[in-house]
């Protein structure tokens, strides 16, 4: 559970005020700290509570958990390459496989769809899980994955829920 830098704490706030103009009516975030504050920001300039949910979590690291890169790659080579080029067939030694978190996240964001249909509400979370969620939007199986970038730290992704589907209308701007 690694903690925001400096350089986070920055994009956070860049957009909490890109975000600040945007009615919400809910803020939902991963209840790890990256994700926490990175929602922070934008719950309060928004004055809105958080709502914690664990479901919105990063990937179980497992063995992965508080490694380098440059470690991973010596001890995980083979790991490293799969989950570099084909990351939905990836599997974490000890943690979660890629597929175990579309399934986790994308359940949770559905969930919270269906709870909050035809309004606005803003989800903070992880790269992985934003581009698992943004595999689904686009009608790809988790294994087509590695065809979709992966988002930028920070950025906005925007989707529509509609009679029980999902819209992507921007990713990772």
């Amino acid at each position: 559970d690694l903690g925001l830098t400096s350089l986070g704490y920055e994009q956070a706030k860049i957009t909490a005020n890109y975000l600040k103009d945007i009615h919400a009516d809910a803020i939902y975030s991963s209840d790890l700290s990256r994700a926490y504050n990175t929602a922070k920001a934008t719950a309060d300039l928004v004055k809105l509570p958080i709502i914690i949910d664990k479901g919105l979590r990063a990937i179980d690291g497992g063995e992965w958990e508080e490694m380098t890169f440059a470690d991973l790659w010596e001890k995980y080579y083979d790991s490293m390459i799969t989950f570099t080029t084909d990351i939905g067939v990836s599997k974490i030694e000890g943690g979660e496989s890629v597929a175990e978190l579309f399934d986790r996240f994308n359940g949770t964001v559905e969930k919270i769809a269906k709870e909050n249909e035809g309004k606005t509400v803003f989800i903070f979370s992880h790269a992985t899980c934003l581009r698992s969620f943004a595999t689904l939007c686009m009608g790809k199986s988790v294994e087509e994955m590695k065809d979709v970038p992966w988002p930028n730290n920070a950025s906005v992704t925007e989707v529509e829920y509609e009679d029980g589907k999902f819209k992507l209308i921007k990713y990772g701007y």
